[in-house]
Parts: C-alpha cells; structure tokens; sequence
C-alpha cells in the first residue's frame, strides 16, 4: 500500500514537471499556480531539503530585493506583479533541484522530451501562423528589428510570447536542451533536432536565439569531435561568417537606433558614461526606466537594459550583483559535484550565458526553466568524464 502512494506521489511530481513545462508557453499566465502546486508537491517527495551554497546566495539575493521592493513601495500593479516572479521563480528552482538530486530520472528523461516534441512543435505552428499573416514576405530574414517585432500581431497569438526577443531566447534555451536530450539518454546527436530548432529560431526573426544557438552548437560539434572534424568545423564557420554578419546579425544596421542591438549599445554607454549616478546599494526594484529615460539617447520603454548583470547592479547594487553571481558560480559547482563531467556542463551553461549577457533582468522563468533542466541532464550524463561522447543517431 505505501509502495503504491509512494509511485502516485511521485507520477504525479513528474507529471506537474513536465506541465511546468508547457505553462511558461499559455497566453494565460497560470505558470505562477503551476510552480507554486509543484514546489509543494517536490517538497512532499524529497526526503531531505537541499543544502547547498548556492542556496545560501541565492536566499540573500531574494532577501535583500525583497526589502529593497518594500522600501520603495508603494510599486504599481506592474511592478508587484513582476516582483511576485522572483520568490515563485526561485522558490520552484530551490525545491525542482532538491527533488531532482535525489531520485532516478530516467522515466522523466522520456517524458521531459516527448514533452519539448509537443513545445516545440506548437511553436513552429505559431511561427508559421505569423508567417502566414504576413504574406511569407520575412521567410528569408527581416530587414530590420522593427520589421520583425511586427510579425507578432497579437490577433494570431495563441502560444509562447508575443515579444519577438523573449520568444526567440525561450526558442533558444529549451532548443538547446532538446538537441542535448539524446546525447544524455542514448548518447548521440540527432541532426534532425538541430535542423528543428535553427528553422524555429530563424523563423523567430531574433537575433537572440540565432547567436545563442551558434555558439552552444558549435561548442557541442567541437567538444565531441577530433582534431581533424575540429578542422573542417572551423573552415566551414569562417565561410559561414560574411553569411552570419548579413543575414543573422544584420552588421549593416547594428548602430541604427531602431535596431536591437544598437539600442543595447546606447543603454550600455548610458550605463557606464553615468555609474556614479547608481546607488552602490541599488536604485530599486525596475528603476532602469528612470535610469535610461534620464541618461540614454533615446529610450524605448523597457523596464531593464538588456543585461542581467547590468541590471542586477542597477536594481539591488552591490549586494545583489555579488550574491546574483555567486549562486550562477555555485549552482554550476553543485552540478559538478553530482556529474563531474565539465565539458558537458560548460557547453550547457554557455548559451545562458550568452543570453544573460544580453537579454534577461535574471529571475525570469525561462532562466529558471533551463538551470532546472541543465541540472536534470547534466546529473543524467553518465559518459564520458574527460570529454563528450557521442554518435550520430536518428
């Protein structure tokens, strides 16, 4: 009888994981009940709580912004809104992590991926969906930024974001955790995946997914190949470059101030040109409007200036910035320590890092989603110690 509720117990954790999983894409935003129902039922399922000292950072990085947001109160609804992301967020990351350390994931593995098969492919209907609003006319890449934030018309959204680079870096990250699926659970490559979700992030029209994805492939190709594939992999890059600099980057317009990445320049310089005007305790919780409405060039109503660490200073200065990175640093030790396969580990946390870089203010779902699922594959990676391994499978 015990047998039995101890299996019940634990399908059901499993299968509130996998609906974590597809709550973050709903156009209803219930994915704050979704982890709240599942922390609570890891925690029922774990026999002892994680300690770890990742887990000490992180609790004083929520700590110390939660009094920052109580100081300045009161926020309006948009800003308690986002805050409540934070705790919930972490909250899930803390207990999804503590559960997953202590148990045989094997069985998850299978539903996590025919999980991303049901993700991913509703957002291939949902690109194309876009598309085909707008007459297929930026198949072949869109001229401008402005030109594809226009695509998401939110009369044809029904899954995912309708934020062009939002969407892309989610395309990003869980794309990248579907390509790494077979490596961890049969050890092979599936080309067909990486072909998946290279045609989803470049049908995004984001520049997000197309960086982060290249660099977390190429380091893939490259760690588990020999020196002479290493040969031909780096001919075929630097013949891909003039390529990448047009279609990808989009090199020709990266300074415009209707571009993307020429709007994080201009936040960045802003940035730097007025760091004495940033409290070395932090402006508070969503202060880099004010901050850019007061120092950039131009400002386009974001609430943070596309840089993690950035941001992370600007908000909760000092102390929010060191404790913020010191949990990254540790969390990726504790996923050595269960799995002492870095290579393995440095491939998964480097289109993170590329997106965190330019991207995420750092407690939003996808960031949490994906350390979640690096710790679940990278626990599960049982060859290979010194480098990857793997064959070409189907």
């Amino acid at each position: 009888m015990l047998n039995a509720v101890a299996g019940y117990k634990t399908t059901f954790c499993e299968v509130l994981f996998c609906l974590a999983l597809l709550a973050v894409f709903l156009p209803v935003k219930i994915y704050p009940f979704v982890f709240l129902l599942a922390s609570l039922a890891y925690f029922w399922d774990t026999p002892v709580l994680l300690r770890h000292y990742w887990v000490g950072f992180l609790g004083i990085f929520i700590g110390y912004a939660s009094l920052t947001f109580l100081i300045h109160l009161p926020g309006d609804k948009r800003e308690v809104t986002n805050f409540l992301k934070l705790p919930i967020n972490f909250c899930y990351l803390y207990f999804a992590v503590g559960w997953l350390a202590q148990r045989d994931n094997t069985r998850l593995l299978r539903w996590v991926d025919s999980t991303l098969h049901v993700a991913l492919g509703l957002t291939l209907l949902q690109l194309l969906l876009y598309h085909q609003a707008a007459g297929f006319r930026w198949l072949g890449g869109a001229p401008s930024s402005a030109h594809g934030s226009a695509l998401y018309h939110p009369s044809h959204y029904f899954w995912g974001l309708d934020d062009k680079n939002m969407f892309g870096a989610r395309i990003a990250l869980l794309g990248f955790v579907y390509v790494l699926l077979p490596i961890v659970r049969r050890q092979a490559l599936v080309w067909w995946r990486i072909l998946l979700v290279g045609v989803l992030a470049w049908l995004s029209l984001s520049r997000t997914p197309m960086v982060a994805l290249f660099l977390g492939v190429f380091c893939l190709l490259w760690a588990g190949t020999t020196f002479r594939w290493r040969v031909v992999l780096g001919i075929g890059v630097l013949l891909a470059i003039p390529f990448l600099a047009e279609k990808v980057i989009r090199i020709d317009s990266i300074l415009a101030s209707n571009d993307g990445m020429g709007v994080r320049l201009v936040y960045w310089k802003a940035f730097f040109q007025h760091f004495t005007a940033i409290s070395p305790l932090g402006n508070g919780f969503m202060s880099g409007g004010d901050f850019l409405r007061r120092y950039a060039d131009f400002y386009h109503g974001e609430p943070h200036i596309h840089n993690t660490f950035f941001t992370c200073y600007l908000e909760f200065g000092i102390v929010g910035l060191t404790s913020y990175v010191l949990f990254l640093f540790y969390f990726y030790r504790f996923c050595m320590e269960k799995q002492k396969n870095r290579p393995f580990l440095w491939v998964a946390f480097l289109p993170l890092l590329a997106i965190l870089l330019i991207l995420y203010s750092g407690y939003d779902n996808d960031v949490i989603l994906y350390l979640v699922l690096v710790f679940l594959l990278g626990s599960s990676y049982r060859v290979g110690t010194e480098r990857l391994r793997w064959r070409v499978g189907a």
